[in-house]
């Protein structure tokens, strides 16, 4: 999964990018949780599943409300 994709389904969520991220990383914010994470920018590389999985369970968003991780 890109990072422009897991940040269109993050925005689904009504999460939030937030100022903050330092070199090709980026903070999100999620407030229904009030949690916080870092999500790395690779540009169009493909971020690692065990890291899309990372970000999800970081912002407290259920695995099952997600979808699937491609």
């Amino acid at each position: 999964m890109k990072y422009r994709d897991l940040a269109r389904r993050l925005r689904d969520f009504d999460c939030t990018e937030i100022v903050g991220g330092r070199g090709s990383h980026r903070k999100w914010y999620n407030p229904a949780t009030d949690r916080v994470t870092v999500v790395p920018d690779w540009g169009s590389k493909d971020l690692a599943p065990g890291t899309v999985r990372a970000v999800i369970r970081e912002l407290d968003i259920s695995r099952d409300d997600f979808g699937p991780i491609k």
